[in-house]
């Protein structure tokens, strides 16, 4: 057999043809054929910002806990304190190593007592699944399900998200909070509306089944191409995400780094008595760490890139994690792992960009942070 016939074929999201159809630009992603622009990243970037964006993310994976020790698996595997969710409730967390570091970052969604829902990343969903169904029965029986092919995923992003959503629903999305989700119809689809998102604005992610993914994308294009809905691929998802400083998996996270390292202190339910890597990172809280992310604004006429190495003092110290040249801000932008001594504002340091030295200087994070009403 051949190398080629050996590689899995890209596997297609419900909303596959629609994107085709809109005429966008498809790359692979995660195992995935994905539309990473239609219009343009600067100009998707930029109706996210202002008006609206509609992303399909139906790529990402979903994994569901169940039964009268849900709560204690998901207390073991994840860092944050599940047990401060109500039901209606959903929690940025991570499920980690024995050693701090990142198997996956995952939202957690509480639907009842014995009842949660984890969305993973799509490249980690076989992993994450595995990982799960070894580790969460070590508190007691749990029933573990891959429920990934029961949901489509649809983000509406920006400022103009609410008013649109609410012409198709009648679940009252002004009273959501953020990281809340209610159970309701949308578009006449039976749904899950979570105040979500991955972009630094306001807006919903919408859980369907994916056999009326379609029928919800259209009904969103239709009633927010008034307002300035465009739909948006995942060039313009990342560097939406980046303004917002959100850190990538796989970028900035990975199993290489620890929660503490990735400056992400405040995901870690620090009075839980165990779960998975909390001796690491207790020990890190009260230590320090030798390395951690920082954000930087490059000062030269150039674009750091993930993987470019940072130096100081004419040795190499540390390394990109993610970086571009964003459309809103119009600066060139990054975050990289560097020692904690320069993790200061203000600390300068170079760049390799393929042989030449740019100068960067470290900022806080996050870049933007949108206007409140």
């Amino acid at each position: 057999m051949s190398d080629t016939a050996s590689i899995a074929p890209l596997k297609k999201t419900p909303l596959h043809a629609a994107h085709v159809g809109l005429g966008a630009r498809m790359v692979g992603y995660g195992g995935w054929d994905m539309p990473v622009e239609y219009s343009g990243i600067t100009a998707e970037h930029l109706a996210v910002r202002s008006a609206a964006g509609l992303f399909d993310v139906s790529h990402m994976g979903q994994i569901e806990l169940a039964g009268p020790n849900a709560l204690a698996a998901v207390q073991h595997i994840v860092t944050n304190d599940a047990a401060k969710l109500k039901d209606g409730q959903a929690q940025y967390s991570a499920l980690t190593t024995p050693e701090g570091t990142f198997v996956d970052d995952v939202l957690v969604y509480r639907f009842a007592e014995r009842h949660y829902l984890l969305v993973v990343n799509a490249s980690n969903i076989d992993k994450d699944y595995a990982w799960i169904a070894k580790h969460a029965p070590e508190v007691g029986e749990v029933a573990i399900v891959n429920s990934s092919a029961r949901y489509a995923l649809i983000a509406v992003q920006g400022p103009k998200a609410i008013g649109i959503v609410q012409k198709l629903t009648a679940v009252d999305l002004a009273s959501m909070k953020y990281y809340w989700f209610a159970h309701g119809e949308v578009a006449g689809v039976r749904a899950t509306v979570s105040r979500t998102g991955y972009t630094g604005e306001d807006g919903f992610e919408i859980f369907v089944p994916p056999q009326f993914a379609t029928q919800l994308w259209n009904a969103l294009l239709a009633a927010g191409t008034p307002d300035g809905l465009v739909p948006a691929g995942l060039g313009a998802r990342d560097t939406l995400r980046l303004e917002a400083t959100m850190r990538l998996y796989g970028n900035d996270m990975d199993e290489h780094s620890t929660v503490m390292e990735c400056d992400l202190g405040w995901i870690v339910g620090w009075n839980k008595t165990e779960f998975i890597g909390r001796d690491v990172l207790v020990r890190q809280k009260a230590e320090g760490v030798a390395r951690k992310i920082v954000g930087f604004e490059v000062l030269d006429r150039a674009i750091a890139r993930h993987g470019h190495a940072v130096h100081h003092e004419g040795a190499a110290v540390g390394v990109v994690t993610s970086g571009t040249h964003t459309p809103f801000l119009k600066k060139a932008i990054g975050m990289a792992y560097v020692p904690t001594a320069l993790t200061a504002p203000g600390t300068e340091f170079t760049i390799d960009i393929r042989g030449r030295m740019a100068r960067a200087i470290v900022v806080p994070m996050p870049f933007y942070k949108r206007p409140r009403s």
